[in-house]
């Protein structure tokens, strides 16, 4: 499974469990964040920490995630970032539209906010 979700009435973490967050798996993460919305989750958080890689479609899906819930007056936030996934996200200046946290601990508390 590349991706693991675990809910809590309308707060999610979804771990990726994949080395590379690219064009071979973006459409799945999407698919699933798409599910959650539809099922009333505004306050998602996505862990990377297993995920070493990350392309345009990665970035996508995250992207997404951030519309999603901006649009339903949630929170998300992005934790867990590798090295080379945190500069890939600083090139693009998403870390000025991204909240970013160090881990999932922190991420959670920053959706409950």
């Amino acid at each position: 499974m590349n991706f693991e979700t675990s809910q809590n009435k309308n707060e999610a973490v979804v771990k990726t469990n994949v080395d590379k967050l690219d064009a071979s798996n973006a459409a799945e993460l999407k698919a699933e964040l798409t599910l959650l919305n539809k099922q009333g989750v505004n306050h998602v958080v996505i862990d990377m920490a297993q995920t070493k890689y990350c392309d345009s479609s990665g970035l996508s899906a995250i992207l997404m995630a951030n519309r999603l819930c901006k649009d339903t007056n949630g929170h998300f936030v992005l934790c867990g970032l590798q090295e080379a996934v945190l500069k890939l996200v600083q090139i693009a200046q998403l870390d000025k539209v991204l909240v970013i946290s160090e881990d999932q601990n922190s991420a959670l508390q920053e959706i409950r906010k």
